[in-house]
């Protein structure tokens, strides 16, 4: 058993007993935690990463649930010792939930939940921020400043690639790809093509209009394609990444994948870290120059593989997507309320994408768990509201 952590207690009297392993951003969801009855204890160790025995020791031999953080192996070992203490539900805070092995909780009658629809727009800002990073090489200028090596101006130095007029590539048009590309398409004048399983039907109707509109004014409007295959996107733009981690994205971006690029193609990605071999890229980036790629994510997370670091073509940042204030505070108070509403016998909210009403600072949190991932496998009603 791992020595007692040290923890932040919040209503030392109250009924039902939550841990959260982590301090979260906000106060909003520690309120409406302890206003319900739930004595908060917070972990305050000073440790980056929690192992499965600190969480078992925090668990203890009572907790009605538990808030946890994507870099937890939350397993059978936790869901059993979760059970054991009388706990029925369990939240990441966080959309994905990789980390979480959701037949276990099945098993154990643990309900999981996560926190969509508050993501969308931070994630797919910072996807265009580092688009525009890599394309105007910001973050090599910035420490050629730093270093003391500017000694005036000079026509070659850092030139980068203009985003006007070009094409933006994005694999994967879900909320946050389409997301993505409307502020490039509209930001920077560019020209879209996607790949997706499914229409982006809004996206494409997005684009045409704006294309309209530009063309009412005199201007060369833009344009959409949906592409036939990955394949066809890679070969003809800058692309961003943003499919679901599963067993048919592994290493999408492979060795003969990069090769398809252009050669000052930028590829960004803030999805999941395997969706990329970062072998096969660093390699790229190495007999590459002026390829350049953007990342959030990384295959072995929070490793990076040998020689990343060392490329000046890298931009990398350390899993920060979803890092806006209004966001993370959002996505600590939804994984309260999935916790919350599992405790109180609440039905799951019907929409997990529409969270607004449970953001609302102004009018109380609707009576429900904002998302749990394994309502149907545990059979819990679903909310009318």
């Amino acid at each position: 058993m791992a020595k007692p952590l040290q923890v932040e207690v919040y209503n030392p009297n109250g009924k039902y007993r939550v841990i959260s392993t982590k301090p979260m951003p906000g106060t909003q969801w520690i309120n409406a935690l302890i206003e319900q009855d739930c004595r908060l204890e917070i972990c305050t160790q000073k440790k980056t990463i929690l192992s499965v025995d600190d969480i078992i020791t925090l668990i203890g031999d009572k907790c009605d649930g538990v808030i946890g953080q994507l870099t937890e192996d939350w397993g059978e070992k936790l869901f059993s010792a979760l059970s054991k203490a009388g706990g029925k539900a369990f939240s990441n805070m966080a959309v994905g939930y990789n980390n979480v092995d959701v037949n276990a909780a099945n098993k154990y009658g643990v309900a999981v939940g996560n926190t969509p629809g508050v993501l969308t727009e931070t994630t797919a800002e910072l996807a265009a921020s580092l688009s525009l990073a890599a394309s105007r090489r910001i973050v090599e200028a910035d420490e050629f400043m730093r270093a003391g090596l500017y000694d005036g101006w000079l026509p070659h130095l850092f030139v980068g690639n203009l985003l006007k007029g070009q094409t933006v590539g994005v694999i994967g048009a879900g909320r946050i790809g389409s997301a993505y590309a409307r502020m490039m398409v509209e930001g920077f004048k560019m020209n879209l093509i996607y790949f997706d399983l499914y229409q982006a039907t809004r996206l494409e109707k997005f684009v045409t209009a704006y294309g309209q509109f530009l063309k009412a004014n005199g201007e060369e409007p833009v344009t959409w394609k949906r592409a036939s295959s990955m394949d066809e996107v890679l070969q003809e733009a800058d692309i961003s990444l943003h499919p679901v981690l599963d067993k048919t994205t592994y290493h999408l971006i492979n060795k003969e994948r990069l090769a398809k690029m252009k050669k000052e193609a930028i590829l960004i990605n803030c999805s999941r870290g395997p969706v990329v071999d970062e072998v096969a890229l660093v390699e790229h980036l190495r007999a590459n120059p002026m390829f350049r790629v953007g990342l959030d994510v990384f295959e072995d997370e929070p490793y990076m593989k040998p020689g990343l670091s060392e490329m000046k073509n890298a931009i990398i940042v350390p899993h920060i997507a979803s890092a806006s204030k209004w966001t993370r505070e959002g996505m600590a108070k939804l994984a309260a309320l999935n916790v919350l509403g599992k405790i109180k016998g609440y039905p799951v909210w019907s929409d997990p994408n529409r969270v607004d009403p449970f953001l609302n600072d102004n009018a109380p949190a609707p009576a429900a768990c904002p998302s749990i991932v394994n309502s149907k496998a545990l059979g819990l009603p679903v909310s009318k509201l």
